[in-house]
């Protein structure tokens, strides 16, 4: 059995799409996921599963519009790639709550930021399925826009970090 983490896009941020943990877990137990577990209230689930990562995205995005009405976006990875995620940030040295990796369903192309507008004192750079953003002291003011990265959801380093924690414990059981 994998160990794999869900990430909600949209979820509980700026009032839209309120979806409460505990009905993501049970989605995820009615979809019978095992070992479920949330990670605060911005739509992140750690649960094990024999299938693939496609078809847990296909049965969680329809079980979650039934749910909700409306079409949420969901992006997975198995626990070795979150792992995976948090060593190759590049920004490592800074601080966890002004760096994000913006998780993307594909590969951003090579020229994924060069249609970036916007860019003041951020810094990008392209990973294997993460666009990875480290914000300069005006992040709460930055007007910073990714294009390429649209249809991703975007994670701080800190919740990055707890979640691969997360998978990994659940994998070494």
């Amino acid at each position: 059995m994998t160990t794999w983490i869900a990430l909600l896009r949209a979820v509980n941020v700026g009032g839209t799409g309120k979806i409460a943990m505990s009905d993501l877990k049970a989605i995820c137990e009615a979809a019978e996921f095992r070992n479920v577990r949330t990670y605060i209230a911005s739509g992140n689930v750690v649960f094990e599963s024999r299938h693939s990562e496609k078809a847990i995205q296909k049965t969680l995005q329809e079980r979650l519009l039934a749910h909700a009405g409306k079409p949420i976006g969901v992006v997975v990875r198995s626990a070795e790639e979150m792992a995976g995620v948090l060593a190759r940030n590049p920004f490592a040295e800074r601080p966890g709550n002004h760096t994000v990796a913006i998780f993307l369903d594909a590969p951003p192309s090579s020229g994924a930021l060069a249609t970036v507008t916007g860019c003041v004192d951020e810094e990008m750079e392209l990973g294997q399925r993460e666009i990875y953003v480290s914000y300069g002291p005006n992040m709460g003011r930055s007007k910073l826009k990714i294009p390429a990265a649209k249809s991703g959801t975007a994670r701080n380093m800190n919740t990055v970090a707890k979640l691969a924690s997360m998978g990994s414990e659940a994998a070494n059981k």
